[in-house]
């Protein structure tokens, strides 16, 4: 089938409507009505040629949240009229020794991204600006009916990225955690380590978001570009998630952590990044990266979201609206998600 959608021609050239093919249905495959589509800075990232050569065009999205309208023969885990979801893959090898211990993302041989990326069957995937997606049902997520399906889209990336490092490092009662950045992951990052019963710092470059910051579920709040918050906090915390997508000074952010602390990095700036090795030495510190989270887990996420009423803060666009919210999400003029309503993509 044809449906409509929205791409990027080339490399930093703005997207335009348009249309793709999507599979038939498989035997184990789900075809999923879009209804809304998140905007991730890794969209951004990759329209933009940050991180290499691209299979232009892209469509892209991986925060989908639909309704399921068909589903293959041998499928039985869903139904026509579930709420579901997507997230950033749809295929992986499922025989490895990572994909087997629920860690698809690992995949040895290579997860397959969904968009910009070669597909089983060598077809290059396309994402979730677009009206409809074909997914193979091991990768097809439930929404509980405790989220709203709009705030529940971001969950699919921003969320389970900040929720599996937070459980990975046992952030919860008696954990002093940090989340360094409250954009699209942070604000997520903040919620979820307060509903786990962490003790939250926001560490951001200035105090413009304090405010939301505490309403988020933030403990404390500190400006990083005030030389004294490192002075301040030296050897504070457990566990740092920096969630920002650009440079940071990793020793300076070690220089925060307790005696076995660890770092996580889960945003990707585009360059590489250094650090003296005796900032992790002199206090038995880690520093650690994290990608999304196995089918598993990030099913764990989302019930975990709808117990404790949790969903993204977001703010709803129409599909000529994209280029616009690409230009607001890189200066920073986002609380705290945009997500594409779908119905307007005609």
């Amino acid at each position: 089938m044809r449906v409509n959608a929205y791409a990027a021609p080339a490399a930093g050239q703005p997207l335009a409507p348009t249309t793709i093919q999507r599979r038939d249905v498989g035997p184990n495959d789900v075809l999923i009505e879009i209804q809304y589509a998140g905007i991730c800075h890794s969209d951004i990232h990759t329209v933009n040629g940050d991180w290499g050569p691209q299979p232009f065009p892209v469509v892209p999205g991986h925060e989908i949240v639909g309704v399921v309208t068909e589903v293959g023969s041998e499928v039985t885990g869903h139904q026509a009229g579930d709420r579901v979801g997507v997230g950033c893959m749809v295929n992986s090898c499922g025989a490895c020794a990572n994909c087997r211990n629920g860690d698809e993302q690992y995949c040895l041989k290579g997860m397959v991204g969904t968009y910009a990326s070669e597909d089983r069957d060598g077809a290059t995937t396309q994402g979730g600006y677009s009206t409809h997606v074909v997914v193979d049902a091991h990768f097809v997520l439930s929404i509980p009916d405790g989220i709203d399906p709009v705030a529940a889209a971001p969950l699919l990336c921003a969320g389970i990225t900040t929720y599996s490092p937070l459980r990975r490092w046992g952030a919860g009662p008696g954990k002093k955690v940090a989340i360094v950045g409250l954009g699209g992951l942070g604000h997520m990052g903040v919620k979820l380590a307060h509903a786990l019963g962490a003790e939250v710092t926001v560490l951001s470059q200035s105090l413009k978001k304090q405010e939301d910051g505490l309403r988020l579920g933030a403990d404390h709040y500190y400006a990083t570009s005030d030389t004294d918050t490192f002075e301040q906090l030296a050897g504070a915390f457990d566990l740092i998630v920096n969630t920002v997508s650009a440079p940071i000074d990793v020793d300076a952010y070690l220089g925060l952590l307790a005696v076995d602390g660890t770092l996580v990095n889960v945003g990707a700036p585009p360059e590489p990044l250094s650090l003296n090795v005796f900032s992790l030495i002199s206090a038995r510190r880690s520093y650690a990266g994290s990608m999304i989270g196995g089918i598993s887990e990030t099913q764990v996420m989302l019930d975990f979201c709808a117990e404790h009423h949790l969903g993204a803060d977001v703010e709803v666009i129409s599909a000529d609206q994209i280029n616009e919210a690409y230009e607001r999400v890189l200066a920073s003029d986002v609380r705290y998600r945009f997500v594409i309503d779908t119905a307007t993509l005609v």
